[in-house]
């Protein structure tokens, strides 16, 4: 009969190779840190949004469908306006102050394709700032 070999555990851990590749990277890492630069970042300036915000012009649509052109920065009503001559005013206006934006108001009721109107002759007018004013709901 043929003696078996028992195998015995091995109980240590060879480190060489270890430490021969954290050696290895330490002299890459201390090569290379020189030759690179440590990046810079631009922080904004307090200065650039010193302006105020212009009030908008509010294009109000009533639910007979005449529009009603209202400036928020003043207190006054408005004046009723049809859609040429609400074209001949925000081109008025524009001329004035060119980054004004222009809000629009619509009763809930009114038809939508109403809105799209007054949007689509802001846009010709080359109007660059367009939004829609909207009524929270009241609970």
């Amino acid at each position: 009969m043929i003696p078996r070999r028992t195998r015995k555990a091995v109980n240590q851990i060879n480190v060489v190779p270890y430490i021969d590749v954290m050696l290895v990277l330490l002299v890459i890492f201390m090569v290379t840190a020189p030759f690179i630069n440590p990046s810079q970042v631009e922080l904004p300036s307090i200065g650039k949004s010193a302006e105020a915000p212009m009030a908008p012009l509010e294009v109000v649509i009533r639910l007979d469908g005449s529009l009603l052109l209202r400036d928020r920065g003043t207190n006054e009503e408005g004046e009723t306006v049809t859609e040429t001559g609400l074209a001949a005013a925000i081109s008025a206006r524009l001329l004035v102050a060119p980054k004004q934006p222009v809000v629009i108001s619509a009763d809930k009721n009114v038809r939508y394709e109403s809105v799209m109107r007054v949007m689509d002759a802001l846009q010709q007018l080359g109007v660059a700032r367009v939004g829609l004013l909207v009524k929270p709901v009241q609970s």
